[in-house]
This record gives C-alpha cells, sequence and structure tokens, in this order.
C-alpha cells in the first residue's frame, strides 16, 4: 500500500509541476520508504528527511535531517536540523532547534454539534472517552493520544469543547460539575501522556449566534467562563489555553480588547505563565491575519506585567481551494500565499506563531501539499513552535478530512496515510 501510495503522490506533484526525470524541484518528494521517483534535487535544494515516509527537496539552508527514537512497537522520525554554509541567506529561514518545538492532533468530539454561528446542541456532544456511557464504546480518545505520542512523536493535542457544554446551556454560569467532570477526563488523559493540552472553546466568538462583546453575550460572561477554566488548571504547566475557535467576522479593534480582558483574566487567575493562544478574525486565517489587522491588534495584547511571553498568534490553514477545509482534494502547500509572509511579519516583530488546525483528505494531492507545508514550518521553527492536524478523537475514519487512527485486534493502532506521511515525527 505504501509503494501504490508513494507511486500516486509522485504522479500527482509531476503532473502539477512537470518534473524532469531524475531531478526533483524544490518541494518535490525525493525519498522515504517505498518511494521511487527521482532522489536528485535541483541546484541551491538538498533532500530533506520529515519522517521515515517522506523526504522532499529544499533549500538549501536549514535543512532538516532525520535521527530515530525506537520504541516497542516502531521507529519514530524526529527532525534535526543543520546549516549549508554555501547556501544563499535568502533561500530560507535561518535553522533553529529541531523543527517545530511541537507536533500534534485536535482530539474532537466534545465540540460536535457547534455551529460556526456558535450555536451548540447540548445532545450533541460525542465524547471520546471509551467509557464514556459505562459500555466501553465511544472513540477512545486517550488511547488515540498514548499512541500518537509513543509511536508518532506528538507532544500536543488540541482538545475542543462547545462553551455551551462546559456551563451546561447556562450563559454566565458557572462550569457544570458533570459536564467538566467528562471533560476533564480528556483532559487528564492527555496530561498524564506528558504533551501539552490545549482548551479550545469552540465558539467562533458566539453563543448562539451572537458575538461576543459586539450584541451578544457580554465580554464579562466570556471572561467569566475563562477564569473558571483558569482556576481550574492554574498548576498545571503543561495546558494551553485557547482562547476561541475561528472568530469570523468581527471588528477586529472591539474582538482584540476582549482577548486582552480574557489574558488578563487567566494571568490573574493565577495560570500566570502558560500559553495563551491570540485567535483573530477571518476564521484564523494565517493567510489575512496581516491583511486584515488582526496581527496589529492583537500583537498590542500584554500580560498585567506588560509584557508579551507566552502570548502566541493561533493562526489556522486548509489546503482545498476555499480554505474551509471541507474537501479532501488539496490545491496549495499556502507557503507563498501564508506562511513565508508570515514568517516574515513575525521575525520583524519578534512573535511566535502556532498553527492549530490543518489538514485534508487522504489523497495523493493532500499527502503531497500538507507535507510540503509541514516541511516548511519545521524549517522555520524560529517563529512557528508548531503544528496540530485536523483531526481525529470521535471522527470516523470515514470523515472526509479524518486522522482518527484504527485500533487493530492486538491493541496496536494504524495511523491514516496522511498521519503518517505528513505528520508524524
Amino acid at each position: 500500500m505504501i509503494n501504490n501510495k508513494a507511486a500516486l503522490l509522485f504522479a500527482a506533484y509531476a503532473g502539477v509541476s512537470g518534473v524532469v526525470a531524475q531531478q526533483q524541484t524544490t518541494w518535490g518528494q525525493c525519498g522515504g520508504q517505498g518511494y521511487g521517483g527521482p532522489t536528485n534535487c535541483v541546484s541551491g535544494t538538498a533532500c530533506s528527511t520529515l519522517n521515515s515516509y517522506y523526504a522532499q527537496c529544499v533549500p538549501a539552508t536549514g535543512i532538516v535531517t532525520s535521527t530515530t527514537r525506537a520504541t516497542a512497537t516502531s521507529t519514530v522520525t524526529k527532525s534535526t536540523v543543520t546549516t549549508s554554509a554555501s547556501a544563499s541567506a535568502s533561500a530560507s529561514p535561518p535553522p533553529v532547534g529541531s523543527g517545530t518545538q511541537f507536533a500534534g492532533i485536535n482530539i474532537a468530539g466534545f465540540d460536535f454539534s457547534c455551529s460556526t454561528d456558535g450555536t451548540c446542541n447540548l445532545n450533541g456532544a460525542y465524547p471520546p472517552l471509551k467509557n464514556y456511557d459505562g459500555a466501553n464504546n465511544y472513540p477512545d480518545g486517550v488511547g488515540q493520544m498514548q499512541h500518537f505520542v509513543k509511536d508518532d512523536g506528538f507532544n500536543i493535542f488540541r482538545l475542543p469543547v462547545g462553551w455551551q457544554y462546559l456551563v451546561n446551556g447556562t450563559l454566565g454560569g458557572t462550569l457544570n460539575p458533570t459536564n467538566i467532570g467528562y471533560y476533564d477526563q480528556l483532559v487528564q488523559g492527555c496530561l498524564a501522556t506528558g504533551a501539552y493540552c490545549i482548551i479550545d472553546i469552540h465558539n467562533y466568538a458566539r453563543w448562539n449566534t451572537g458575538i461576543i462583546g459586539q450584541g451578544g453575550p457580554t465580554n464579562a460572561q466570556f471572561v467569566d467562563v475563562w477564569t473558571q477554566l483558569a482556576t481550574k488548571y492554574a498548576s498545571e504547566s503543561k495546558i494551553w489555553f485557547g482562547v476561541m475557535n475561528e472568530p469570523h467576522d468581527v471588528n477586529i479593534t472591539t474582538w482584540a480588547a476582549t482577548v486582552q480582558l480574557v489574558v488578563t483574566a487567566i494571568r490573574n487567575a493565577g495560570a500566570t505563565s502558560q500559553y495563551i493562544s491570540l485567535p483573530g478574525t477571518d476564521w484564523q486565517s494565517a493567510g489575512s491575519i496581516i491583511s486584515d489587522g488582526g496581527a496589529a491588534a492583537l500583537g498590542a495584547i500584554t500580560n498585567p506585567d506588560g509584557s508579551k511571553t507566552n502570548l502566541i498568534f493561533d493562526v489556522h490553514k486548509y489546503l482545498d481551494s476555499d480554505n474551509s477545509g471541507t474537501n479532501s482534494v488539496c490545491v496549495t502547500n499556502n507557503i507563498d500565499s501564508a506562511f513565508s509572509p508570515l514568517a516574515t511579519w513575525l521575525r520583524s516583530n519578534n512573535r511566535k506563531a502556532i498553527l492549530t488546525e490543518t489538514g485534508g483528505g487522504n489523497t495523493s494531492s493532500c499527502e503531497q501539499y500538507l507535507c510540503q507545508q509541514i516541511q516548511y514550518l519545521n524549517q522555520s521553527a524560529d517563529v512557528y513552535m508548531g503544528y496540530v492536524g485536523w483531526a481525529a478523537g470521535s471522527f470516523d475514519p470515514g470523515y472526509p478530512l479524518a486522522e482518527t487512527p484504527v485500533q487493530n485486534a492486538d491493541g496496536s493502532w494504524t495511523d491514516q496515510p496522511l498521519v503518517q506521511l505528513c505528520l508524524a515525527r
């Protein structure tokens, strides 16, 4: 199956770029298990290994090379970065560390039935907790995370949840003991793996169609739920506070003021040093955060002491034709249109970002473009902290963008091709 997949990937790339036999172009595949295409790269690039299944031709500065980490069941490839003295200084960003600091996946389910207008049906949540109903027949999100850490080298998970679920449908209410108890099982399962765990309120800057602080729920109501969450997890150094999922059609200046209030509340609740995500408008698009004013507005947000320590820009980017993340065919690697311009801005402003949603179908086009995108992020680890794929958890493996692993009869797990090829370390 790997041989067929690699052949399809190369054929797709050749059709798009007109690759010449025996010499691969920049960002083209040049190696990996089962790969049978060109292994020589064009001048100015070199073959760089992303993982054991995929290597590609990248600009020669900041080459990502591989080392391996043995586990009880598999060999997982991790990245290190070296410098080529002969490369042009403008060829790519300066090499830093060992690729991005973080790699992981969304463990979805508590957010199911949340619509883009901020409406969440309480009965629609499908928690990725194996024994949620006492019959061990729900998706095993904790088991998935254990597998991803052990076999794929992941070290961060995003745990989406509906605001309504947390407070059992009562706007401005306290965290519901039953519901937060279930959600906390997933959080604790995540923390037990040693990974960082992003608490993500998945409401699109809304509650039942009303925009937070802009005619809908008040800022005080939104701040209150975050104060409760921050108080609960203040002592957990690996909790990451993801303020909101995909705000859209908001006044960015007003929204940034709301986010500032949340940041201040989280810090004042005792979570003084954990990472906090700063989400902009336009669905958090990495391609528009500069042009829509999000970078400038969010860039002014500070901690109570005036610093900007651990305040991280939170971006999303899909690879389909309309950036919706709803199509299984990918058409771009987003490098020139999004990640390269944003990297330049981040360096100029001494800031960092994390990509908390990205993905595509298990198709040859997505294998090609997503691997290219991830490789660029690894090259740009001085400003990009990591990437989190969408999505596993309660998604059925038949979902077009599924990254949900399948558990085998012997207890082992089989990854989706896109995870194995592009996301795994």
